[in-house]
């Protein structure tokens, strides 16, 4: 399927956020779908998944949500985890990020993307990568009135022991949730994912929750070291199958 490309600005909680708009070219209505990038932003690996995502049938909003730092491109310089440079402007993106800054963005989103006249479902789905995971399951339990399935993959800090760790939104939550997880995940380690997974069946919503073998924190993205294909795509299917069976 064709898909329109659309630059597009959001106003946001805190200024103007800036990204991008995937639909399907042929004409009609469509699912929402809020597309939230690990944390490097959009770039044109980012851009690529939203697009194939928007290709199975979906209107597909990719917000730059650091917009408070920056415009995009958000890096000036090549990427590499464990320099200073790039440690600094990772800690520059994800400070101004709090749990309440999420929450109010996630409002500015979710209106932003119910409104556009290609939208037609009310159901929305979001999906978050590395550190947007924790943002995608806020957002679930802030708008519980639209968002019907939420996503994350290889997210990190989703349970954690501080008061404002992500999982205790979970009594808001009302729409299905899936994790995808890594292995060896600094991020995100075993025993986090045992503790979420308990916590998940406390809930007592609708849930799913895996560890993907052999897959390294970053798998799904393309242009990651990390990039596992075959893992990635099992990743999409299940992404796919979320939102067929949430939001059509």
């Amino acid at each position: 399927m064709q898909v329109n490309e659309q630059a597009i600005e959001i106003p946001a909680a805190d200024g103007t956020a800036g990204g991008f708009l995937y639909s399907p070219a042929s004409a009609g209505k469509w699912p929402g779908v809020i597309h939230l990038t690990d944390i490097v932003g959009i770039r044109p690996a980012s851009r690529d998944m939203a697009k194939r995502l928007a290709a199975s049938g979906y209107c597909v909003l990719q917000p730059n949500v650091f917009y408070r730092t920056g415009n995009l491109p958000l890096f000036d310089f090549p990427f590499n985890f464990g320099e200073e440079r790039t440690m600094k402007r990772l800690r520059d993106l994800s400070g101004p990020l709090t749990p309440e800054a999420m929450e109010r963005d996630a409002f500015a989103y979710v209106d932003f993307l119910a409104d556009l006249p290609s939208v037609g479902a009310r159901a929305i789905g979001v999906v978050g990568y590395c550190f947007t995971g924790s943002m995608a399951l806020r957002a679930a339990a802030c708008r519980p009135d639209r968002i019907a399935a939420a996503a994350s993959f290889h997210g990190g800090g989703l349970y954690t022991d501080a008061a404002t760790s992500p999982h205790t939104v979970l009594p808001r939550v009302k729409a299905r949730l899936y994790f995808g997880h890594a292995i060896e995940d600094r991020a995100m380690p075993k025993e986090a994912i045992e503790k979420l997974e308990r916590a998940l069946q406390s809930w007592g919503g609708t849930y799913a929750s895996e560890t993907y073998a052999g897959a390294s924190h970053g798998w799904t993205v393309p242009d990651s070291r990390a990039y596992n294909e075959t893992q990635a795509e099992r990743a999409f299917e299940k992404l796919a199958e979320l939102f067929s069976s949430s939001l059509k």
